[in-house]
């Protein structure tokens, strides 16, 4: 669903990021920076975004290129969904964030969740394992697979954290106004009908 222009300028970069990691030739490591140039100019133009912040997002990845990993932790009572409110666009969302290197999703899910929340929470099931381009957020410069993992409460209370302000249950027709960034409508209407029918498969994709 994103744009084809950002679909080629993350797939340059991609290229150029391989090309700068393994090459040795002083010759193509050149030509491999000219690409990710291309790449960075696409970025800044199509979105009237700083070339050196672009620069700078891209130029802070190294080896080869692979998709980011994003969990967000699903957790329901009374039939009401668990959400948090972000202090960076005071919009809400699901409990969550990148995945950390050394901790399984599970864990990352369990750790959010405290963060974020203040709830103590077990994991129970994967909901879903989605590509971010195939959805309706925003444009994101990066890759990213997002994983919606189930969970249960099992203790602590609610209580905002660094990173949000506020915490807070939500029936389907009643939602807040969603951080489409880290979560969009038709993702919360996935989640509500592995609710209603537990047996369904893992979502993909």
């Amino acid at each position: 669903m994103e744009p084809k222009w950002l679909d080629w300028a993350k797939q340059l970069q991609s290229i150029a990021q391989a090309g700068l990691t393994y090459s040795k030739d002083v010759y193509d490591l050149e030509r491999f920076e000219q690409i990710r140039n291309i790449s960075v100019e696409i970025l800044s133009h199509q979105t009237e975004s700083d070339r050196t912040k672009i620069r700078d997002l891209f130029a802070n990845e190294t080896g080869y290129a692979t998709p980011k990993v994003d969990i967000r932790a699903v957790i329901f009572r009374d039939n009401k969904i668990l959400m948090v409110k972000e202090n960076t666009d005071d919009c809400w969302s699901l409990p969550g964030g990148w995945a950390d290197i050394g901790l399984t999703p599970s864990e990352v899910a369990v750790k959010e969740v405290k963060e974020e929340s203040g709830f103590n929470v077990k994991p129970i099931k994967l909901l879903g394992v989605l590509d971010k381009k195939c959805h309706p957020h925003p444009p994101s410069p990066y890759h990213v697979y997002k994983l919606f993992i189930r969970c249960e409460i099992i203790g602590g209370q609610p209580t905002k954290g660094i990173e949000t302000s506020e915490v807070g249950f939500f029936s389907e027709n009643e939602l807040p106004t969603l951080s489409i960034e880290r979560n969009t409508k038709s993702q919360i209407e996935m989640i509500f009908r592995s609710l209603k029918n537990p047996e369904d498969p893992v979502y993909l994709d």
